[in-house]
């Protein structure tokens, strides 16, 4: 398991020295990738929560995570938040752990809809909330 781990950091330290500008890695939901120091070559972790304790708890430790090894920006994106309370939760989270809430996606119903017909979000539902908000969020990232 190691090995594969340390694989896929080699990796990632060749694709950014070769790609330049931007690149985007996606890793699963979890710590595992965190403890074994997967994305030590990057400059940049969002760790995506939801407004749920579970959720808040496991963005903690990928922040907490990624600043010990070094990333130099961490930031927090919510996701799927309904309401005002919810991003009120989010936000207390982020004040507390010193860390930013970058972006805001709203819970939205497009995506869900998309996802069960099996198509893109961005071919189904191009206007919608979710989109506009990935797209301010991939704006301010690359702006």
């Amino acid at each position: 398991m190691c090995r594969s781990h340390a694989a896929v950091r080699g990796l990632l330290r060749e694709i950014v020295e070769a790609a330049g500008d931007v690149s985007v890695a996606d890793m699963e939901a979890g710590l595992e990738h965190l403890s074994r120091g997967t994305p030590r070559h990057t400059d940049l972790v969002l760790s995506v929560v939801e407004p749920y304790y579970r959720s808040l708890e496991t963005g903690a430790r990928v922040v907490e995570l990624a600043r010990e090894l070094g990333v130099a920006r961490v930031h927090v994106v919510a996701n799927k938040v309904r309401d005002e309370a919810d991003r009120e939760a989010v936000d207390r989270f982020c004040r507390a752990r010193g860390v930013d809430l970058y972006a805001v996606v709203p819970h939205d119903a497009a995506v869900l809809e998309s996802d069960r017909d099996g198509a893109a979000l961005l071919d189904g539902a191009p206007g919608a909330p979710a989109v506009k908000a990935l797209a301010d969020l991939a704006s301010r990232l690359l702006g």
